[in-house]
């Protein structure tokens, strides 16, 4: 089997089939034994000889991250493709019991779904009554990214009550400007921990910012904000504990 994606490799893991991937793309390092798979690809495309010469019984694509003329032609080439890609929380579930159908894997792909659901309706729950928080995610620095409704950070942000400031923009990932932000009078700032995404903006040259004067800018681990596996749930409860500080 090859995964063609971190998320698909981190999912097949969670189900007790990460023995059987024989080769992923660049970035799927989670868990740890992931980091032992060949890579045969990434983003810019895929090594198509390399998988006739895997051979591999199935293969997890990902519609949104890997090239469509690759899929199209791994389709062509008769192999068996199944298309990992949720857009929403509640599709990590679904698509941890279809690959526990496809792998063999169905038993512990159940228990590892119905675990999810469970973590994701108590968080649900636990946050829907919260007072609103005015959220503004910063995708990237340079330049100023965010995200809309439609994203994957959407999900995350609505569970803990939280109100995206740039939920209506006209893409799911605009940039902005620093302007754009100040007008939204934003109640915290969420980043991910890379290091040039903090360092590409000194939030405190603008005090005015309800955030910023009250020091709610706060960093995470992107992989558990931007990948669509369980651990999302670890991404959730992160998010919804800065909203909680915000309300604090």
């Amino acid at each position: 089997m090859i995964a063609l994606s971190p998320h698909g490799v981190e999912m097949l893991f969670a189900i007790g089939a990460g023995d059987s991937i024989v080769a992923t793309t660049d970035y799927a390092d989670f868990p740890a034994a992931a980091k032992n798979i060949p890579s045969i690809g990434g983003y810019y495309g895929i090594q198509i000889e390399r998988v006739i010469e895997l051979n591999p019984d199935l293969i997890v694509v990902w519609q949104s991250g890997n090239k469509i003329e690759d899929i199209n032609q791994l389709r062509d080439l008769g192999f068996t493709i199944v298309n990992s890609d949720p857009k929403r929380l509640a599709d990590v579930a679904t698509d941890i019991e279809l690959l526990g159908k496809l792998t063999g894997h169905s038993g512990k792909a159940k228990q590892v779904a119905d675990d999810y659901r469970q973590q994701l309706a108590d968080i649900t729950l636990q946050n829907q009554m919260k007072p609103a928080v005015k959220v503004f995610y910063q995708l990237w620095s340079t330049p100023l990214m965010t995200v809309s409704k439609g994203s994957w950070i959407q999900n995350l942000i609505e569970v803990c009550h939280g109100e995206n400031v740039f939920y209506n923009a006209a893409s799911e990932y605009p940039q902005i400007s620093i302007e754009n932000v100040l007008l939204t009078g934003a109640e915290v700032i969420l980043q991910s921990q890379d290091e040039g995404n903090i360092l590409g903006i000194n939030w405190s040259d603008w005090p005015e910012l309800p955030a910023v004067k009250n020091q709610h800018i706060y960093q995470f681990d992107a992989d558990l904000l931007h990948r669509a596996t369980p651990r999302a749930i670890l991404g959730v409860n992160a998010v919804c504990e800065a909203l909680d500080k915000v309300r604090g």
